[in-house]
């Protein structure tokens, strides 16, 4: 038996939070140490699944299947296209940015103080969700799938509600309160949605005979399975409600604002760098794959709530005045853009949204984390509140930059590439939403420069005047973010080279050709 390396990836990071947790309680840097080793050797293991992949190979390779519950046609199997290696290798990249970020955010609240925040806890649960999420990328198997979608809002809620933002402007009392709000609201809104989704995973056992993802789609394929039309949408809508929630869309957003800004900022990062992108994935493995003529069915109006998303999510964001809800808010009009790419149903689109799903990881975690460190000096999450801070703290108000920058999308950083293929393959297909979009990078220039002119230019505010630059910690955190940030604006190809087969194999799924243009015949 080959040795079983997506388990392996997913299992690293299970066993470092049993390990990180089961450090005593005196030893709290022992704990952050092993969680950090942990993964760090995750990411080692996810480097190695991508570099034995093979894009020129089959659909899903380094597969693994065994039986788990026969009577009920589950099985354990796990496998990755280009686009679940990428994300795979994302998350594994990531996550040690995460763990060094927060190094000090589950230290005790009050120097010399008895109160402690449960150290172990915060980096265990984090390797949790890790572990989670990347079984979830691997999943062949809808059940599996299912299983481990859910579970991970187990450990995302005690980390939104357990381990806030110290950087509240109405005190612990008050932030206290609003973060099991916060919690509370992600944990129903996706329960919900996930409760949906249930009852469509039974319905399509019901229909199918079996979980396999694989043998579901083969039999769509050869005929052999065939869905009434009535079935095959609602069963469609089931699993499509679950995964926009996640993702989040318009208008399932509103849990989203709320946990990212009462979670601390590396929490905030896990959740839209990482978490989200589950929503967005299952979209193209699942929904498209699954139900094809559901999908065809459904584009118009999936296009309609992506265009609102990118729009309204952009309004929204220019009028914040808290850092972090804004960075949320970007978020979503950006989920808008990825989703515009999946239901365009063109090549360009679809890799354009799995480049962006990458690409908004790495440049809302280089913004998030300097933010992050930014609020963390001063205490406070208000714009208002800041001032001038280039004069004080350069390479911070630098990195912020560039994180800001790209976040707008700016030729020659990552995200541009992703978002012009988005753009570009909507307007082959649906001219009129594609001209809308556009009007969502016009907003993004405009939150992304008004808040660094805010915060960054004018006058130094007293508060800000004695601001420390970036620490060394921090530049280890920040520099290789923005180097990818930089790398993958100049060079994607890497990436599109991963992607594009399992692209052009899910526009098979779905029966989709990309439209040829309208050449005018020559006179």
């Amino acid at each position: 038996m080959s040795f079983p390396l997506l388990t392996a990836t997913a299992a690293l990071p299970a066993i470092g939070a049993v390990a990180t947790a089961a450090v005593p309680a005196a030893r709290r840097n022992a704990a952050k140490s092993l969680a950090l080793v942990f993964s760090l050797a995750t990411l080692a293991l996810a480097i190695v699944v991508l570099v034995r992949f093979d894009p020129d190979g089959g659909r899903y390779q380094l597969t693994e299947s065994h039986s788990w519950i026969a009577d009920f046609g589950v099985r354990y199997e796990l496998g990755v296209d280009g686009i679940g290696v990428a994300l795979v290798a994302l998350t594994a990249l990531l996550i040690p940015f995460i763990i060094f970020a927060g190094w000090h955010d589950a230290d005790p609240l009050e120097t010399g103080s008895k109160r402690w925040r449960p150290t172990q806890g915060f980096f265990a649960l984090i390797l949790a969700v890790e572990a989670m999420v990347i079984i979830s990328f691997e999943a062949t198997d809808v059940f599996v799938f299912y299983i481990f979608f859910e579970a991970m809002l187990i450990p995302m809620y005690f980390l939104i509600g357990g381990f806030g933002d110290r950087a509240h402007e109405h005190g612990e009392e008050v932030a206290s309160t609003q973060r099991s709000y916060a919690a509370v609201k992600f944990l129903l809104y996706n329960l919900v949605g996930g409760l949906i989704m249930l009852a469509a995973v039974i319905g399509l056992y019901v229909v199918a005979g079996n979980f396999s993802l694989t043998e579901i789609a083969e039999a769509r394929a050869n005929g052999t399975l065939d869905m009434a039309t009535n079935t095959e949408r609602w069963l469609f809508l089931g699993f499509f409600f679950a995964f926009a929630v996640k993702a989040p869309l318009w208008p399932l957003h509103t849990w989203l604002p709320n946990a990212m800004g009462e979670a601390t900022t590396p929490v905030a990062v896990l959740i839209t760098a990482v978490v989200d992108k589950v929503g967005t994935f299952a979209m193209l493995r699942f929904c498209l794959q699954l139900f094809p003529e559901a999908s065809k069915w459904a584009t118009p109006a999936i296009l309609v709530l992506a265009v609102i998303s990118i729009i309204y999510g952009a309004l929204l964001a220019v009028g914040q005045r808290d850092i972090k809800r804004l960075v949320a808010y970007a978020s979503i009009s950006h989920f808008g853009f990825i989703i515009l790419g999946i239901f365009a149903m063109t090549s360009q689109g679809q890799s354009g949204a799995t480049l962006y799903m990458v690409n908004h990881g790495i440049s809302t975690a280089a913004l998030m984390l300097v933010a992050g460190f930014l609020i963390s000096r001063r205490g406070s999450r208000l714009i208002a509140d800041y001032g001038g801070v280039q004069k004080v703290a350069p390479v911070l108000a630098g990195t912020f930059l560039i994180g800001g920058l790209a976040t707008l999308s700016l030729p020659g950083l990552a995200p541009f590439v992703s978002e012009f293929l988005v753009l570009v393959g909507t307007f082959a297909r649906y001219p009129a939403i594609g001209i809308i979009a556009t009007f969502g990078i016009v907003l993004a220039a405009l939150y992304t420069l008004v808040l660094y002119q805010r915060t960054m230019t004018g006058p130094v505010k007293p508060e800000v005047s004695a601001m420390p630059d970036l620490r060394a910690r921090e530049l280890v955190v920040v520099a290789p973010l923005i180097v990818l940030l930089i790398f993958l604006g100049v060079y994607p190809k890497p990436v599109t080279d991963i992607v594009n087969p399992a692209v052009k194999q899910t526009l098979s799924d779905v029966d989709k050709k990309d439209p040829q243009p309208e050449v005018e015949a020559a006179k």
